[in-house]
């Protein structure tokens, strides 16, 4: 699996998610609980993980509705 998105915003986790599922690309989001951890303020990133396999089509779909996302 491959990181699509690290964000703090849990509004682009959604968004993200809804835009791939529509594309039947299967995506995984980690680091959900750590807000246990942090106290609930939003300070840590979630991640969203593609298959190695989708990550070049899920790139596109993502850059083509504006998110900015890290070069890897």
């Amino acid at each position: 699996m491959k990181q699509i998105l690290r964000t703090t915003d849990p509004t682009q986790i959604v968004f993200a998610k809804a835009l791939l599922a529509g594309e039947d690309i299967d995506c995984f989001e980690m680091d959900v609980h750590m807000s246990v951890l942090e106290g609930s303020i939003g300070i840590l990133p979630r991640r969203l993980m593609v298959r190695d396999g989708d990550y070049l089509i899920a790139r596109r779909i993502l850059i083509d509705n504006d998110f900015s996302l890290e070069d890897v």
